[in-house]
């Protein structure tokens, strides 16, 4: 029977597939039917670093969406800062499911070319978040419904990362939900927000393959803004900035180790001084 099985599996997926050890997250113990539950089980577990997730004020975005060449993790801003500046909420899904070769993937989206401000960027559905929302979970769920018709129904919201903060200090709360029947989801984009609607493996955003990095100054320091190119059959995307930002984090999460290249430079993760002039000045 085992040999049955392994004459269905592609010579490629059979060379690429490794021993699972101890040091593995735990949905690489399991059989493939069991990966997303214990994946689920695993997100469960981790928490945001304390404080990072309170309530806050007012800012501005693209049109209540969240798109930004800037990104980075509101830690690099300090507690104080967020504080005193509170910055609008927003939430994004990072949407998982399995993909047929075993493999996780996000599902993103490249926003309509006929909108003023970052049109044909590719970014996770997301937005501002409203008065009637219970949550952020609810918020990124009902903003993905609106954008690609993802039924919030079949979205088990299992955790939140921290926030990451836009280069106009909008806080855009990661909320990582999975997707268990992939074939219940037929993507009906919003023509007026979105063009098209695809996946990619959530691992490749650890990995130092199609991916360049570039500085940008702001406030004085340099910091790191990366860039992954992403082919589909004979549509190619450039997924960057805070888009880019926010997956090497879930996949860091995910896969429980870091990416294999620079996350960012170290000095730009202490900008709290910085910061502290710059805002309350």
């Amino acid at each position: 029977m085992v040999l049955a099985v392994l004459r269905r599996l592609p010579i490629k997926q059979l060379l690429s597939r490794q021993p699972a050890t101890a040091l593995d997250p735990p949905f690489l113990m399991g059989s493939p039917p069991n990966r997303l539950s214990a994946l689920a089980d695993q997100l469960r577990q981790y928490r945001p670093p304390p404080g990072s997730l309170g309530e806050d004020d007012e800012e501005e975005s693209s049109g209540g969406k969240v798109v930004s060449q800037v990104g980075f993790a509101e830690s690099a801003a300090g507690a104080a800062v967020v504080e005193r500046f509170k910055p609008k909420r927003a939430a994004v899904l990072v949407c998982l499911f399995e993909g047929e070769g075993g493999d996780f993937r996000v599902i993103l989206t490249k926003r309509s070319s006929r909108l003023s401000t970052h049109s044909g960027e590719v970014s996770l559905p997301g937005g501002k978040a409203e008065e009637r929302d219970k949550d952020d979970g609810e918020t990124a769920t009902r903003e993905a419904e609106e954008e690609i018709g993802l039924d919030p129904s079949l979205v088990n919201v299992v955790t939140v990362l921290e926030p990451f903060l836009s280069k106009h200090l909008l806080r855009v709360i990661p909320v990582i939900g999975i997707l268990a029947d992939k074939k219940a989801f037929e993507p009906r984009p919003n023509p007026a927000e979105v063009d098209d609607v695809f996946d990619a493996p959530l691992e490749m955003f650890l990995k130092d393959e199609n991916r360049r990095a570039e500085d940008r100054e702001w406030l004085g320091d340099k910091y790191l803004i990366h860039y992954f190119d992403y082919v589909v059959g004979n549509k190619k995307y450039l997924i960057w900035g805070l888009t880019a930002g926010i997956l090497i984090r879930a996949a860091s999460v995910v896969y429980q180790r870091p990416p294999a290249f620079l996350e960012q430079n170290p000095k730009f993760k202490n900008k709290d001084e910085v910061l502290r002039s710059y805002l309350l000045k």
